[in-house]
């Protein structure tokens, strides 16, 4: 491979201030950065796996020509996908003089902090809302609070806060919006053009310039651990404490974030988030949208990627299923080859999937659903926003004219090793009329495609009932029953 012109440190804005930095580990996390070496303790450690919300801060990032500020859970952001972004903590916001800023004396008043540990947090998810919505809605307000968790206070007093935020002071005269121009010019001279490459030998990580150079990465290094949001991988490190490098960063690499829809498909670049993607995808495919709205908490969301979720490969994944049953394709590439598979044969076996070492995800294709064809995702969990999926169905369904079942497609996840299709299930509909008798008899297929498993999540029992009901629940939503007819229920031993 050529010579490549390389810079050996991430540059960042923490707060106010310009960040170099050339001694940094792979797996160093923001969290143990913000309060080991620079002493901000505001920001608290909690379950360090992005799920209590202690850690939020907010991290800006130029896209599509625009700053954009998002809530991110520092504990699982590792330090090397902040290369030319602006990091804010707590300890940033200011009131002017001695006051509180806004967002903090709104909670002070209606009482939202108790034991105070979570505060800084929601603090933080709440300006971040403040910024872009100054007069949120109670539903803007709950979902920016979802990643967020109360132990003592209780979420009411919370919400009071949050609607009164505005009465202490003005979004316009914030400094994150007053100073954005600046910010933005600052950030926009970080941008070089250019490979980083911090660290020597295997302990390194790598920000690639350009796809063109991600893809030269991956050739010389193709067993490296490719990170996009690291909502995943992160817990690999604080949880499991697994060896991850060499790393190749790849979130802000901008012939990743490619976003269109075009004849019907919907292209999502591999660096794409599923808060970028939630607005064209519940609008042409309005099912996702609950669903994406249903993966972990607003943090999560800003930092994780339908292509990473893909490219792990997890049997629990949320994006694979309802992807599969539309009918999906990927765009894999290895140096300057591209091939293009649909979506269901990328999963082989559990932790296999059809890529080549040094072959990477670029992107991923969805069909949008004809007029006419019934499309729904349904996800069991113990908790709304629960990541540990129990079971996901997603149903896709073309009646022809005199009402039998021309084409199905049921995918699943949770179910087995792999996300995969019920083949047999689909066999048994396809051909004959849509009716509660049809659906009920194509259930007892599902022993010929899965064979469930019994886990911390659910048994293989409970697995197996409840992807029968939600097939006969998709039938009930597409034909307007209104009331159960056969539905089973499982009773634990």
């Amino acid at each position: 491979m050529a010579t490549v012109k390389t810079r050996n440190h991430i540059r960042f804005i923490l707060n106010g201030e310009d960040v170099v930095l050339g001694n940094v580990a792979p797996d160093s996390t923001l969290l143990d950065y913000l309060r080991l070496q620079r002493t901000l303790r505001g920001t608290k450690e909690g379950c360090a796996e992005g799920d209590c919300g202690a850690c939020t801060v907010l991290v800006g990032r130029l896209s599509g020509g625009k700053l954009v500020y998002e809530s991110v859970n520092a504990c699982i952001r590792f330090m090397g996908s902040l290369d030319g972004c602006h990091v804010v903590t707590v300890e940033h916001l200011a009131g002017g003089g001695d006051k509180l800023h806004p967002v903090q004396q709104a909670m002070v008043d209606f009482h939202g902090s108790q034991c105070g540990f979570c505060t800084p947090g929601f603090v933080m998810s709440l300006y971040g809302l403040w910024m872009k919505s100054p007069e949120p809605s109670d539903a803007e307000i709950e979902k920016s609070l979802q990643g967020n968790l109360c132990r003592c206070t209780g979420y009411e007093a919370i919400m009071r806060a949050a609607r009164a935020i505005s009465d202490y002071g003005k979004a316009t005269k914030d400094p994150l919006l007053v100073e954005r121009k600046a910010i933005t010019a600052r950030l926009e001279a970080f941008r070089d053009g250019i490979r980083v490459e911090v660290g020597e030998g295997k302990d390194r990580f790598v920000i690639p310039a350009s796809v063109d150079d991600l893809a030269d990465v991956l050739e010389a290094e193709p067993t490296a651990t490719v990170v996009a949001g690291s909502t995943d991988v992160g817990l690999w490190v604080t949880k499991h404490m697994r060896k991850i490098a060499p790393v190749v960063f790849i979130a802000n690499i901008e012939g990743l974030q490619g976003l269109s829809h075009d004849k019907g498909v919907i292209t999502i670049g591999a660096g794409v988030t599923y808060t970028e993607a939630f607005e064209t995808l519940s609008k042409h495919i309005p099912a996702l949208g609950p669903l994406i709205d249903r993966i972990g908490g607003e943090q999560v969301r800003n930092m994780g990627t339908i292509g990473g979720n893909i490219a792990n490969g997890s049997p629990i994944g949320d994006t694979p299923p309802p992807l599969i049953a539309l009918g999906a394709t990927l765009t894999l590439r290895k140096g300057k080859t591209r091939r293009t598979i649909s979506l269901q044969d990328f999963f082989i076996a559990y932790g296999k999937q059809d890529r080549a070492p040094g072959e990477f995800v670029e992107a991923v294709h969805v069909p949008v659903p004809a007029k006419g064809v019934h499309f729904a995702v349904h996800k069991i969990t113990k908790r709304r926003d629960e990541d540990i999926t129990a079971t996901l169905g997603a149903f896709w369904l073309s009646l022809a004219k005199d009402g039998t079942v021309a084409e199905v497609r049921i995918a699943y996840g949770g179910m087995a090793a792999t996300p995969k299709r019920a083949s047999a299930v689909e066999a048994a509909l396809v051909g004959q009329p849509w009716t509660e008798a049809t659906v009920e008899a194509a259930m007892a297929k599902y022993a010929e495609d899965f064979t469930p498993l019994t886990d911390m999540r659910a048994t293989a029992e409970y697995r197996a009932l409840a992807a029968k009901n939600l097939l006969l629940r998709f039938y009930m939503e597409t034909t307007g029953t209104k009331a159960p007819l056969t539905v089973s229920r499982y009773e634990a031993a």
